[in-house]
């Protein structure tokens, strides 16, 4: 094993990593594949809410056209899963869990109660130019399904000014606390990814440095 993995797999235990960052960021490809290889659980806020979309027209709409679920909405779907029995005793990876200033009380909380400490914050940075570069790419390749927030860069704009508008206070937040790891995720997947895992390293270290 890297001993990179199990030194933050030895530090994680039960423990919750959340992953922050724009669209086409590459929160879901990291947090995937870090929950594989921590032996964790991923649970991303994307994929609970477009399933949920499917029984809720409103909650729907509100994402179709780029907008974050409200907060009410969120508590209803995502909260409960803290609770799962099947999470019990594991670590988790969260994907963008909390995106609108105020719900991260609620996510550090629910997890710290069921066992699952948010111990770090990763923000995946991209630039805007960027974001929308991979945008155009992912359309031309068809590689994201038939995604109703993806069809239109109108769309994708407003899923930007959101992430800038009610995203980033949660970043201040996490980072006021401690907790954020800001990672360049520019580039190869795999350069990005061992980038993800050296910064954890890094912050697992100099958190033991100060304490």
């Amino acid at each position: 094993m890297d001993p990179r993995v199990q030194k933050i797999k030895e530090w994680l235990g039960t423990g919750s990593i959340n992953i922050f960052g724009l669209p086409f960021s590459g929160k879901d490809t990291i947090g995937l594949r870090l929950a594989e290889l921590l032996g964790a659980k991923l649970l991303s806020s994307g994929y609970i809410l477009r399933s949920a979309e499917k029984e809720d027209k409103e909650l729907a709409k509100v994402l179709a056209a780029g907008n974050l679920a409200p907060t009410d909405t969120f508590r209803r779907v995502i909260m409960p899963y803290f609770s799962r029995d099947e999470l019990d005793g594991c670590p988790l990876v969260l994907s963008s869990v909390g995106r609108w200033s105020g719900e991260e009380f609620y996510i550090m909380n629910a997890a710290e109660d069921g066992g699952h400490p948010i111990k770090a914050v990763l923000l995946l940075n991209i630039s805007e130019d960027e974001a929308k570069k991979r945008w155009e790419v992912s359309r031309t390749l068809g590689d994201r399904g038939d995604r109703s927030d993806d069809k239109e860069k109108a769309i994708l704009d407003t899923r930007i000014k959101e992430f800038d508008t009610k995203t980033m206070p949660v970043i201040v937040t996490y980072n006021n606390k401690g907790l954020l790891i800001q990672v360049h995720a520019t580039g190869d997947r795999d350069v990005v990814f061992n980038s993800v895992l050296d910064e954890l390293v890094k912050y697992i270290d100099n958190s033991a440095a100060t304490n």
